[in-house]
């Protein structure tokens, strides 16, 4: 039996964990910039930080909405405010969020998963991009994939555990990847040899709220 007090997706979860993550960003904002300086734009890590300094400063206006106009309301502070595919991708997974059936009810575990699994697939569809291609969906597809698996687990600690594992894994793994995306993808072979900015920074977010969640 899922524990009751254990809270999955609120506005007051998204507000708090947005607050963490933009902590965890903060203290690796150098490490992400070098990353995206070395294969990319030179502005993903901007693009992260305003993103989340956006959501944190929506506080006010979103802490007594219903949960589906508080995340539509994020999505749209997200596409107007950040640029490049940053903006669009997130926001697009927000909105896909706010349109989940039944999110007046309480937000179970397994309800949580179907909102992030739906979000995700929306993001890959509008970026056009899947696993293998040295972007934050090398992370972010098998992320998806393995909570589809622990939806309906009601022990799901060790199972966010073993997200954690597969985010950090596979963020490593697009080190020796070519990317067919983005700036990144002209440059060739010299692509290799450096982890993927986007996959860094999904990596380190999914880290974060996994944790949240497990020490609950």
């Amino acid at each position: 039996m899922i524990k009751k007090e254990i809270e999955f997706m609120s506005v007051s979860f998204l507000i708090s964990q947005a607050k963490s993550v933009q902590k965890v960003i903060d203290e690796n904002s150098a490490e992400i910039e070098i990353l995206d300086q070395k294969i990319g734009d030179g502005d993903h890590i901007f693009n992260i930080q305003r993103g989340l300094k956006l959501v944190v400063e929506l506080e006010d206006a979103i802490k007594d909405l219903p949960l589906a106009k508080a995340l539509n309301m994020i999505a749209m502070k997200v596409l107007s405010g950040i640029g490049g595919s940053s903006g669009a991708l997130f926001g697009t997974f927000f909105m896909t969020m706010a349109k989940s059936s039944d999110l007046d009810k309480d937000v179970d575990f397994n309800k949580a998963c179907e909102m992030i699994i739906s979000g995700i697939k929306a993001m890959k569809e509008r970026g056009k991009a899947d696993v293998g291609e040295k972007t934050m969906m090398d992370v972010l597809l098998p992320v998806s994939e393995k909570l589809n698996e622990l939806k309906n687990e009601s022990e799901f600690k060790t199972g966010l555990n073993e997200v954690i594992k597969i985010a950090e894994e596979r963020m490593l793994s697009t080190k020796d990847m070519l990317a067919t995306k983005g700036r990144a993808s002209f440059l060739g072979e010299r692509a290799k040899g450096h982890i993927d900015p986007g996959a860094r920074s999904s990596q380190l977010i999914i880290d974060t709220i996994c944790k949240s969640v497990i020490n609950n």
